[in-house]
């Protein structure tokens, strides 16, 4: 019940403050990041984990700045063997918001100077070029809620669980959560979620669009499945449909529809030149040995 919710949620938030004057996690990082092969498209994701799973993966300073980091790293680097990015966090929780025992400045969090977006983790996720997919476990809470609005893709399971806290703390979103949400579920809906801050269950999740995925068990290896099948397709044409998606959905339809019509035109300018691009369409288009998806209609 929304009473259950509650009182568990005002624990949470009760915990994270009295266990907050510690080192997190002992001296491990605060966020983790590997990277795995992927076995059918021989690419590569890169999976980075909030790890401060005794405090449910709250953010703070430190967290903020590391993770900016990883991710100015990886848009820098350009790696083509890299098809997609996983954000997801340790232990039973995704992200419960801020550690409001020593929260990020939000003063910092919402300036536009160069030198705060270089610790702005949203904003460097909206620098990368491949696709992110969140794989979203438990808590994801009011600024985690945020983080998983800035992925392309979210997948959870049974315990995923959103929310949005601004109006109950007094607090502004500043990366992007009341542009974001609206775009996702509707504008009646994003209104229901963030006026009331009632949390919203896997299901409903999913039945409204917040969610793109559900799965029994191992949210992580289903976004490394998801990774595996984006890197079987044409690597550079995924980043510039990203690009294409990205740019178009911040327009007006027709500005969008001109958009991807200038992208299409500067893709085929190249594609045409390169000689090899427009044929291997058409030798897979003509192969009658390859494997096709049988009709049911």
């Amino acid at each position: 019940s929304i009473v259950i919710e509650e009182i568990l949620f005002r624990t949470m938030m009760t915990t994270s403050l009295a266990s907050s004057d510690g080192p997190p996690n002992g001296n491990a990082p605060v966020v983790l990041q590997r990277r795995v092969e992927l076995p059918n498209s021989g690419c590569e994701a890169i999976v980075l984990s909030l790890n401060r799973p005794d405090r449910l993966n709250c953010f703070n300073t430190d967290v903020c700045t590391l993770l900016s980091k990883f991710l100015r790293t990886i848009a820098d680097n350009h790696d083509d063997n890299v098809v997609a990015v996983i954000l997801t966090g340790e232990g039973r929780s995704f992200c419960a918001g801020a550690d409001l025992a020593n929260p990020p400045n939000p003063l910092t969090q919402s300036s536009d100077l160069p030198d705060d977006l270089a610790i702005n983790p949203v904003y460097q996720m909206s620098t990368l070029g491949v696709p992110i997919i969140g794989a979203i476990q438990g808590h994801c809470v009011t600024g985690g809620f945020e983080l998983a609005l800035a992925c392309d893709i979210l997948v959870g399971d049974s315990t995923t669980k959103f929310r949005d806290t601004h109006v109950k703390f007094g607090l502004a979103p500043c990366w992007g959560l009341s542009q974001k949400l609206q775009r996702r579920v509707g504008p009646g809906r994003a209104q229901l979620i963030s006026y009331t801050a009632m949390p919203i269950l896997a299901k409903t999740a999913l039945d409204w669009g917040l969610l793109d995925d559900i799965v029994k068990t191992n949210v992580v290896q289903r976004a490394l499945d998801i990774a595996d099948s984006i890197g079987k397709n044409d690597a550079l044409m995924v980043r510039r449909y990203k690009r294409a998606l990205q740019e178009g959905g911040s327009m007006a339809l027709a500005e969008g529809l001109q958009r991807e019509r200038q992208l299409g035109m500067a893709h085929y300018l190249q594609a045409i030149s390169d000689g090899t691009t427009v044929e291997n369409a058409r030798e897979f288009i003509t192969d009658e040995d390859r494997p096709r998806l049988q009709s049911k209609l």
